[in-house]
């Protein structure tokens, strides 16, 4: 079996991670743990969000964009599929999408066992410091 993925993107989403990227420039996101915005993806210019030393890298999106979580959130959703969509709305003013009359949502379903068991054996994915020591991705706090 092959390993699934942990993140992925609807292609409304990855439309709006274009738009976004020929505006902005390279992009990355990181889903928040549940302040403000709830538990939403808040998306920024690469480099704009610092990605701490313990934040986990869930993968990459269309154009190398990078998909962030906080450690302590990674624990619970560690055996979901996360999925990036995007509705109508107005999100976070801090995410990008925010003035385009659009927000990212997320939307998960849980992997199956056989899906747990080859992600349990190909080991966790990187964390903050290991994966921005491979180039990219926002810096480490």
């Amino acid at each position: 079996m092959s390993l699934p993925a942990r993140i992925l993107a609807t292609p409304a989403a990855e439309e709006w991670i274009e738009r976004l990227r020929a505006i902005h420039g390279p992009l990355m996101f990181h889903q928040s743990g549940g302040c403000c915005d709830g538990s939403a993806p808040m998306c920024f210019t690469e480099g704009e969000f610092r990605v701490g030393a313990q934040d986990v890298l869930l993968g990459s999106l269309i154009g190398n964009t990078r998909v962030w979580i906080g450690a302590a959130q990674f624990e619970y959703w560690r055996h979901t599929q996360v999925t990036i969509d995007v509705v109508p709305g107005r999100g976070s003013g801090m995410s990008l999408e925010a003035p385009e009359g659009v927000r990212f949502i997320v939307r998960s379903r849980i992997f199956t066992d056989e899906e747990n068991a080859a992600l349990e054996a190909a080991g966790d994915p990187l964390r903050g410091d290991d994966a921005n020591a491979l180039g990219g991705g926002g810096g480490s706090a």
